[in-house]
């Protein structure tokens, strides 16, 4: 395990200073703009025409029907200077025919050494798009100021596409549309083609002349420059719909297919002494993915014998803390439409005020408790469902049934989801989940029969263009258990002031069987106010202090947590950062709390205070990292931790990631570390064939965890993958592996 860490630290401690040193020139000095409303000018418009011939996508724009179609050039600046030209000159032409909506657009540049290419692959994790040059494209294909089709297309030919609700605050990545899109760049700049096709897009085909929302984007990542052709503020991103533009002149759309089936086969081989006696061994299975568009805006999906193999293991966290820890769901069927299903605690979004809370603390649906039991697989007989807009109403219908597995009743997992808009930036919403155990009882005598419902309504308002007001109202009900939770916060996000106040409680017997709560039995309020200064330098693009306080109470009203923090962070034009925080904070245990295994922190109150120090750099470059630390009081006793990260990505094809954890404890007399080292590599031979490999090794419980997977895109969102994972102990005297699989699973797409 030294030796490990060692080596970690090594080429973190060697890397890191070229990462964070080599930072990219100062923008040129200018007087700083008066502020400006960019919102508040006209929307801009676009009347298409039919492509008067053939194009074929090859990322050149060489073709005649190119040169009838009306060129859209005027973009306005959102970053680094609102309401000015961008500094290069970008074109884009739209046209249409019977099979395809084609966009175009040319990316001049005078610097074409300066292009941050980014990768190949498809839907580049986080906000990694926001670190490379892109081009980007939503549709609103009802009008209706609140959904988008979202579509980034970089350099090297990477797509990134997925779906907007709610005016942009849900984004959902998980939604991969069949779409066609190659780049080229050559010595005045780079070229994207791309090709949609009709059934990839949800429209009214009944409409002879429909009217869509556009908008339009060009990021230049060296000057950490973004554009819009609809303009925008700083504050807000291309899928706010409610302020894109328009676009008309389509004629007589063809109804769009309204069946896609996606088959597939899966050969596995299982072992290890921490798998299941029902899953050893080999195995050849398959099954199906269905898609039907019941309306032009209502979709249907149904899938059987439902497998996730393709997924990338979770990373693991270091849980220092007395209550439980979130992992985010990264299986593509519940990613798909997730947003429809969001209910709970909110993180503000892009554009909001800071609230203090995220999902991570409380959401009534989180999909990781259907088909998984402690991170580990349970078999899916299959499932299903609904999604889109009827009648005015946003509405979700979820329905998956689990099969009986390691002496455990199979269960039925059921969600409804309605969610109606309220004038233009506001909407009130109900949500009602069922889980149930099925099967014969008898069989699982250690499984008893049970059931738990949870509903609830929510209200998410926005007035005068700046005020935010959530609230929500949630019950549950697992027989003689019953509570609620309730929330409301205020909050104020101007381009200059960030604030906010919410008050919140969680029932001590509070508990949705489908969803995640970090902690219960609470009553909590918060409180923040900060402030986004802009000097108008050319070496600082944004100063944000801020304040935040919570106070956490039982529901006696007797005191057991309380915090104060202050943050003081700065941006800089390459979009590196730095953030430095003091935090003071109390806890009250009213029982011991197990930090390791045998090291317990005994019932008290304890004060204690904590500073930590942050470095980000700018990820626009070749090799990127960050570093933190932090340190203080503990409990009892006092806690160290160190964070460093970094990312090389010498060309377009390959990117090299390692990430470190070191955390060094002395609470209650014993000193202990809890460290976590993790390396991803990723290579791309072009944008149909990729490998990744992503290695873990988790310190404090001395095991090394292993996922390679290649990918073969051998038709439009048809797959082969072929994957090894691995989870093995290195502690003293250990043997063997805990879990090895090894998959090839192979799948295809049918459209009808």
């Amino acid at each position: 395990m030294l030796r490990f860490s060692y080596l970690w630290w090594t080429l973190l401690s060697g890397l890191l200073p070229l990462a964070l040193g080599a930072q990219t020139p100062p923008a040129a000095e200018g007087a700083p703009l008066a502020p400006m409303d960019l919102e508040a000018i006209p929307r801009p418009s676009l009347q298409i025409q039919p492509a008067t011939g053939p194009i074929v996508i090859d990322g050149r724009m060489d073709e005649a029907a190119w040169l009838d179609v009306e060129v859209i050039t005027d973009f306005t600046q959102a970053e680094p200077q609102a309401g000015l030209p961008p500094s290069e000159r970008t074109e884009v032409r739209i046209t249409y025919d019977q099979d395809h909506l084609y966009i175009g657009a040319r990316m001049w540049e005078s610097d074409i050494r300066g292009i941050v290419r980014g990768g190949m692959e498809r839907n580049v994790p986080g906000t990694l798009m926001e670190e490379m040059d892109s081009f980007g494209v939503t549709l609103d294909t009802f009008l209706d100021r609140r959904n988008s089709f979202i579509f980034f297309v970089n350099p090297a030919g990477g797509v990134k596409d997925g779906q907007g609700s709610d005016d942009g605050r849900s984004r959902d990545y998980g939604w991969n549309g069949v779409v066609e899109a190659r780049t080229t760049i050559d010595d005045e700049g780079w070229t994207v083609e791309m090709a949609i096709p009709w059934r990839t897009l949800r429209y009214d085909p009944s409409n002879p002349t429909p009217e869509w929302g556009l908008n339009l984007s060009r990021r230049i990542r060296r000057h950490n420059e973004v554009s819009y052709w609809a303009p925008l503020d700083r504050r807000n991103r291309i899928f706010l719909m409610s302020r894109a533009g328009t676009m008309t002149g389509m004629q007589n759309l063809p109804a769009a297919r309204n069946l896609s089936v996606k088959p597939f086969t899966v050969a596995s081989r299982s072992g290890g002494s921490a798998v299941a006696d029902e899953i050893r061994g080999n195995d050849l299975d398959g099954g199906i993915d269905l898609k039907y568009g019941i309306t032009p805006s209502l979709t249907l999906d149904l899938t059987w014998r439902t497998d996730f193999s393709q997924v990338e293991v979770d990373q693991q966290q270091v849980n220092l803390s007395r209550f439980p820890v979130f992992f985010p769901e990264l299986r593509e069927f519940f990613l798909e439409n997730s947003g429809t299903f969001a209910f709970g605690d909110l993180a503000g979004g892009p554009g909001g005020p800071r609230l203090g809370t995220s999902n991570r603390d409380f959401t009534l649906f989180h999909s990781r408790r259907i088909g998984l039991r402690g991170g580990s697989p349970v078999p899916l007989l299959g499932g299903g469902r609904v999604t889109g807009r009827a009648g005015g109403v946003e509405l979700g219908v979820l329905n998956v049934q689990s099969e009986a597995f390691d002496g455990r009743l199979a269960e039925n997992f059921s969600v409804v989801r309605l969610r109606r808009d309220v004038g233009p930036n506001s909407n009130v919403g109900f949500m009602f989940t069922n889980r149930e155990s099925t099967g014969d009882p008898d069989r699982f005598e250690t499984s008893p029969p049970s059931a738990n419902r949870s509903m609830g309504v929510d209200a998410n308002l926005r007035f005068l263009g700046n005020l935010w007001i959530n609230s929500y109202l949630a019950l549950t009900d697992e027989g003689e258990a019953r509570d609620q939770a309730a929330r409301l916060s205020l909050g104020w996000r101007d381009p200059f002031w960030n604030t906010s106040v919410s008050y919140r409680q969680l029932g001590e017997d509070f508990d949705p069987g489908i969803g995640f709560v970090r902690r219960r039995g609470i009553r909590q309020g918060y409180g923040t106010l900060g402030i986004h200064h802009r000097p108008g330098t050319a070496r600082i693009t944004e100063i944000n202090p801020y304040v935040e306080a919570t106070r956490i109470t039982d529901m006696e009203g007797s005191v057991e947590s309380t915090s104060a923090r202050g943050t003081l962070g700065f941006s800089f034009p390459d979009r590196s950062s730095i953030n430095l925080s003091v935090n003071r904070q109390f806890e009250r245990l009213l029982t011991p709390f197990q930090i390791r295994p045998g090291t317990f922190i005994p019932v008290g109150d304890y004060h204690f205070h904590e500073g930590s120090l942050r470095y980000g750099s700018s990820q626009g470059r070749a090799l990127s990292g960050s570093v933190g630390i932090s340190g203080g009081e503990f409990y009892d006793g006092t806690r160290f931790t160190m964070t460093g990260g970094m990312r090389w990505q010498p060309d377009y094809r390959l990117i090299l990631e390692l990430d470190a954890t070191h955390n060094s404890l002395d609470v209650q007399g014993s000193r202990f570390t809890a460290d976590l080292y993790s390396a991803r590599a990723q290579y791309a031979v072009s944008t149909i064939l990729n490998f990744t490999g992503f290695v873990q090794y988790n310190a404090d419980m001395d095991e090394v965890i292993t996922n390679l997977r290649a990918n073969f895109v051998h038709a439009p969102l048809s797959d082969v993958f072929l994957l090894y994972t691995e989870r093995r102990p290195l502690g003293p005297g250990s043997t063997g592996v805990l879990e090895r699989f090894v998959t090839l699973k192979v799948t295809r797409l049918l459209v009808f």
